[in-house]
């Protein structure tokens, strides 16, 4: 007899989700989380944006899953009392040259479902957000922002309401098949080996690393991982200038430099976009003068030396500089030939937005 049904690598959003849809489903389920909190990795390094679903290749598995996703989340933390906001977003074309990409963002959405889409002109844009240089603009009522902390704790809360453990500062070390499933290593303070019959790789950054150590996954199924670096600024001495998330134009590989005014009442900017090595979390002050010049294009009075570095998050891209930004990646057996093994890579935004529907569809690839 396996000691559970299913091993869950990684507590951050995406996880504990997966755990919660196998847990309601009535499996015995343990995450092993190797930090000493849940939610420690990039789960706490996003905007908290509730994306729409707009801007995701048709047929993709962003554009299904984040839909699903923000359908499923708005009731979830209704239910659960966790902080949120429906404040909704302004996708904003500063000059005419730019209208193309929101006629086609449009016509993306549309055909996603995404609910909620209105066109604007400048002055009708104006109109909500007095401040904004815009010459027209694509509304998204469904976009909004959460307190992703307490929707990760209201998670956890569902686990263990349904049997569940989550076992913190524990580290997998690796797996391999079994008769039933799966014989795992884990270490920690307490190292000790377990066995399942299905494992979860939900890992973010370190998805790949953790897939390396499952015997028998066969390399080619393992994508490469790029660091994509988003820093973050806080706006000081100014009052928050909109009250709708404002989005520019997508740029290759990333949504571009955005603002939201947080359930705290802060102004910030970000993310943008910097390819690098190493897990670094310092934002360099001088990458100011870009956010300043990106942000005056929609929000001319931005004050001199209103901008503060505040923090920076890393996506775990599967493609590098100039390369087409891919889908998400869920390879389960009918992938890599593994019975009870799904892997997940590639999971940056949307990811949070879509994460209640990446764990419910991770619990159907592993229906019995």
């Amino acid at each position: 007899m396996s000691d559970f049904d299913a091993v869950i690598v990684g507590a951050g959003a995406v996880g504990l989700a997966a755990a919660y849809a196998l847990a309601k489903g009535g499996q015995s389920v343990v995450v092993l989380e190797r930090e000493g909190r849940i939610g420690a990795g990039i789960s706490s390094r996003n905007s908290e944006v509730i994306h729409a679903g707009l801007h995701y290749p048709t047929g993709s598995l962003k554009a299904r899953l984040c839909v699903e996703g923000r359908r499923r989340l708005y009731p979830f933390l209704e239910a659960h009392n966790v902080a949120h906001r429906k404040c909704g977003k302004l996708i904003v074309a500063t000059a005419a040259a730019e209208i193309p990409a929101l006629e086609s963002l449009a016509r993306q959405g549309e055909v996603n479902g995404v609910e909620g889409m209105r066109w604007l002109g400048g002055a009708q844009a104006r109109t909500l957000e007095p401040q904004l240089r815009v010459v027209a603009a694509l509304e998204s009522v469904e976009s909004g922002v959460l307190d992703a902390h307490g929707f990760m704790l209201a998670l956890e809360g569902e686990i263990e309401a349904h049997g569940g453990a989550i076992a913190l500062n524990a580290t997998f070390l690796g797996a391999a098949p079994s008769a039933e499933g799966f014989d795992i290593r884990v270490g920690g303070d307490a190292p000790t080996s377990i066995s399942a019959l299905r494992l979860v790789i939900a890992a973010g950054l370190g998805a790949q690393a953790c897939a390396r150590e499952i015997e028998g996954l066969p390399d080619e199924h393992i994508p490469a991982l790029h660091f994509g670096k988003g820093s973050y600024f806080t706006l000081h001495g100014a009052k928050a200038p909109f009250t709708r998330l404002i989005y520019p134009p997508p740029i290759p590989g990333a949504l571009g430099t955005h603002y939201r005014h947080d359930l705290g009442g802060v102004a910030r900017f970000g993310p943008d976009l910097e390819w690098v090595d190493t897990e670094d979390y310092t934002v360099d002050p001088k990458r100011a003068a870009n956010f300043y010049e990106t942000i005056r294009r929609f929000w001319p009075a931005l004050p001199d030396g209103a901008l503060a570095p505040d923090y920076a998050g890393i996506r775990p891209k599967l493609h590098g500089p100039g390369e087409p930004q891919p889908d998400f990646v869920i390879d389960d057996p009918a992938a890599h030939g593994l019975g009870g093994l799904i892997c997940l890579f590639g999971i940056e935004s949307p990811g949070l937005t879509s994460s209640l529907a990446i764990g419910e569809e991770v619990a159907k690839r592993l229906a019995p």
